[in-house]
C-alpha cells in the first residue's frame, strides 16, 4: 500500500515538475509572434517567457549571439539586448568607465537597443556590492543603481 501512494505521489509531482517547465507557447498571444516575426524574420527557433501579465520575452540566437527581445501582449517591441565581450566595448564608454568605476569588476555587459535608441548597460561589481550602469553612445552615464541581491 505505502508503494502505491509513493507511486501515485510521485507520479503527481512528476506531472506538475512537467507543466511547470514545459514552455506555454500556446499562450503567447498571436499577435506577439508576429511582431516578433515581423521584427526578426530571419530567426526561426525561439524560446518564449512571460516576464509578466503585460510583456513576453523571446530568447533566440542571430549570427551565433544570443539575443532577448521584449514585447507587450498587445505586440509592441521594446528592447532588444545581447552580450557583448569587454573588448567591444567603445573606447569612450571604457575610458567613463575607467574614470568613476575603475575598482569595479564588469560581470556582465549588454548593448540594448530600444526605439529611443542604444545604449551600453553594464553590471559591476566590488566586493559584495552590485551595481548597474547604464551609458548612452557617447559615453555619458544615464543611470547608476545598486542592485538589490535576491533571497
Amino acid at each position: 500500500m505505502k508503494t502505491l501512494i509513493a507511486s501515485i505521489s510521485i507520479a503527481f509531482i512528476s506531472a506538475g515538475i512537467v507543466s511547470f517547465t514545459t514552455p506555454q507557447t500556446k499562450a503567447i498571444p498571436e499577435i506577439v509572434k508576429t511582431a516578433f516575426t515581423k521584427k526578426f524574420p530571419s530567426v526561426k527557433k525561439v524560446d518564449w517567457e512571460k516576464e509578466s501579465d503585460s510583456e513576453w520575452e523571446a530568447v533566440f540566437k542571430m549570427n551565433r549571439i544570443e539575443y532577448s527581445a521584449n514585447f507587450t501582449t498587445d505586440g509592441k517591441w521594446l528592447e532588444t539586448e545581447h552580450e557583448i565581450s569587454k573588448n567591444q566595448i567603445p573606447q569612450k564608454i571604457k575610458a567613463a568607465l575607467d574614470s568613476e568605476f575603475k575598482t569595479y569588476k564588469i560581470e556582465e555587459a549588454e548593448i540594448s537597443e530600444t526605439a529611443a535608441g542604444s545604449v551600453y548597460e553594464f553590471e559591476l561589481e566590488k566586493g559584495e556590492k552590485t551595481l548597474e550602469v547604464v551609458f548612452n553612445l557617447d559615453g555619458k552615464k544615464l543611470k547608476e543603481e545598486v542592485v538589490e541581491e535576491e533571497d
